[in-house]
């Protein structure tokens, strides 16, 4: 696969989002916390599944509103390091919620 410049980064594993990858928007402060309008970054849409269920709106509102401080999230930098050896384009099922 030829990743060109142009190809976004997703914040959180770091690994190239191909236009035909899986893929959402996140909100740093979830919208029902105020983030309504707020910054969003695209993320792999796996990327996305895992944040949420790792962390309560609460928890992301709070404490986990950059990408820098996901990745500094123990269960979060397991699954950069585990995600990291797939393929950008890589997709599965998130195990169910962990809190």
């Amino acid at each position: 696969m030829t990743i060109d410049k142009a190809t976004p980064i997703c914040p959180l594993c770091e690994r190239p989002i191909p236009p035909h990858a899986r893929q959402s928007l996140h909100h740093l402060i979830p919208k029902l916390r105020g983030g309504k309008g707020g910054p969003v970054v695209l993320l792999h849409q796996i990327c996305h599944n895992e944040i949420h269920a790792t962390l309560s709106e609460a928890e992301l509102a709070r404490s986990y509103n950059t990408p820098q401080a996901l990745r500094s999230h123990p269960r979060l930098a397991k699954f950069i390091g585990w995600v990291a050896k797939r393929p950008p384009d890589f997709h599965s099922k998130t195990p169910k919620k962990r809190r």
